[in-house]
């Protein structure tokens, strides 16, 4: 039997997770990380990772996205 970590107790969500998370696209998600000064992707080789906490606190503080 595989333990699933739920996924607000996960650091580092895949763009899916993300998206079905928060709420936004993955397009969206993908557009706001495609930025080099993204304060909350993590790549992994070419794999894009979405720190959830650091995505937490800059939705917080953003009116739009």
């Amino acid at each position: 039997m595989e333990d699933k970590v739920p996924v607000w107790e996960k650091a580092n969500l895949s763009l899916e997770e993300a998206a079905a998370y928060f709420g936004i696209g993955i397009n969206k998600l993908r557009d706001m990380t495609n930025d080099g000064n993204c304060p909350f992707v993590l790549w992994n080789g070419s794999k894009r990772l979405i720190k959830r906490k650091a995505l937490e606190k800059y939705l917080e503080s953003s009116y739009s996205i």
